[in-house]
């Protein structure tokens, strides 16, 4: 413990990782005061029906997502979703529109052109769902809650433009943290999100199993020894990799290569068994959206029969296609991310090789291989924390704090949390200093 209060101090040592922490963490408490300022013309204090709403299905789902302003019909009430929905439109239009193409293609420049469509889409998807929301409110609190005429243009035009321009604010907090600050914006504003609803959760969890005497207190540790087993699992699963060991030979000075007496430079390629972290969860979770969302636009038995299952995040057929979509999103996302012809490209310009495999085309169809062959026991492992929630709430765990036992929560926690860690670690490393990975002294700076 001495050792990681050590690795503490001379984190607030790098006067650059100093100020870039204290930046993020200035633009959280930002967002967070902002998930607490709601809507003008709607009283705070009759928001009842609507927290009601949020306490069970999919409507927990999102206001977890927005740390609570979804419940709290706050200036930020549609959170960062609009801004992940119209990011997984881009990267599967990409797909099949060439000049999207062609821009994930273009390097820097083609990035922050995608940046700038995504931003347009956000806006054009907040614009749709900034008037449904507000409906929601309509049918949900009582008419007194409205200090203005619900019905006049006016109102809905100023809500609708407030809820757009939340989103974009905290679009561009997101974006200023991953820029200034320290770790990935975006999912450090889902992740701050999620830990507020923390200590609720917990209370509730504690009142239900000790003040109650609903199963006491043996049950609560047994709950919270299966919680820190399943973050432990959570870990080894972002952080397993896969070593294909790679050769490089030695440049002579004549130019020709050689290898050395142990056969040659031997280091390895590490191909993760999780290579796309969490989106393949944020991605499942906002399609997961759509189609209750589609059903309740009918009023026919089957239509109002498939949004009741899908209201339900802790049934058999919402868990289901949660775990199906899960799977397909870590296979797209992980194609898209781990370029293998770009990898076997670079290995043989740098005169590395795999042992027994031909540098060029075979190299890249290997490293294709054992890609796939990894990431499908990955997404299965990744499925199954997901929908493991609505195992332990099936087994008498209250609802809130079920959420924090896998599924989109947990994971999201963990992988914003590892990789955080990892920049801060970088910062360390660079400056000489201990990692908060790894315990011993001080490095002294090379002069």
């Amino acid at each position: 413990m001495k050792k990681f209060f050590e690795s503490l101090a001379n984190v607030w040592k790098i006067d650059e990782l100093r100020n870039r922490i204290v930046f993020t963490l200035g633009l959280l408490l930002v967002y967070r005061f902002g998930a607490h300022v709601t809507l003008p013309g709607i009283d705070a204090t009759q928001l009842d029906g609507l927290t009601g709403q949020t306490k069970n299905g999919i409507g927990s789902i999102l206001d977890m997502f927005t740390g609570g302003a979804f419940s709290k019909a706050s200036i930020l009430a549609l959170g960062i979703m609009p801004y992940i929905s119209a990011s997984i439109v881009v990267q599967l239009m990409g797909i099949a529109i060439p000049y999207l193409q062609k821009l994930q293609k273009d390097g820097e420049s083609g990035r922050k052109k995608l940046n700038q469509i995504t931003r347009w889409l956000t806006i054009a998807i907040t614009l749709v769902q900034g008037p449904g929301y507000i409906y929601n409110l309509r049918q949900t609190l009582p008419a007194t809650a409205f200090n203005a005429e619900f019905f006049s243009f006016y109102f809905l035009f100023i809500s609708v433009a407030i809820l757009v321009t939340g989103t974009i604010f905290a679009m561009w907090l997101g974006e200023k943290i991953t820029d200034k600050g320290i770790g990935n914006g975006i999912s450090l504003l889902i992740m701050v999100g999620i830990l507020a609803r923390m200590p609720q959760a917990f209370a509730q969890e504690f009142t239900s199993t000790i003040t109650n005497n609903n199963g006491g207190p043996m049950l609560l540790v047994i709950e919270i020894i299966v919680w820190l087993l399943v973050i432990i699992a959570c870990v080894l699963l972002v952080m397993a990799v896969r070593k294909i060991p790679v050769q490089y030979a030695r440049r002579t000075v004549s130019g020709e290569f050689e290898q050395d007496a142990n056969g040659a430079n031997r280091q390895f390629i590490p191909l993760k068994l999780n290579a796309s972290g969490v989106m393949p969860i944020i991605f499942a979770q906002a399609i997961m959206f759509i189609p209750a969302a589609l059903a309740k636009l009918s009023q026919s038995d089957i239509s109002q029969s498939i949004a009741a299952e899908f209201s339900n995040v802790f049934g058999f057929w919402y868990c289901l296609v949660f775990a199906l979509l899960i799977i397909i999103f870590t296979y797209f996302y992980t194609a898209i991310t781990v370029p293998t012809n770009k990898m076997a490209d670079d290995l043989k310009r740098s005169s590395g090789f795999i042992p027994g495999i031909r540098p060029g085309v075979e190299t890249s169809d290997y490293l294709d291989k054992i890609m796939s062959l990894i990431t499908f026991p990955g997404s299965l492992f990744l499925a199954l924390i997901a929908v493991f929630p609505a195992l332990v709430h099936n087994a008498g765990v209250q609802q809130q704090w079920a959420m924090f036992f896998g599924g989109t929560s947990l994971i999201i926690m963990v992988g914003v949390a590892i990789d955080t860690i990892q920049q801060i670690n970088s910062y360390i490393l660079n400056r000489h200093y201990d990692s908060l990975m790894k315990s011993g002294k001080n490095r002294k700076a090379v002069a």
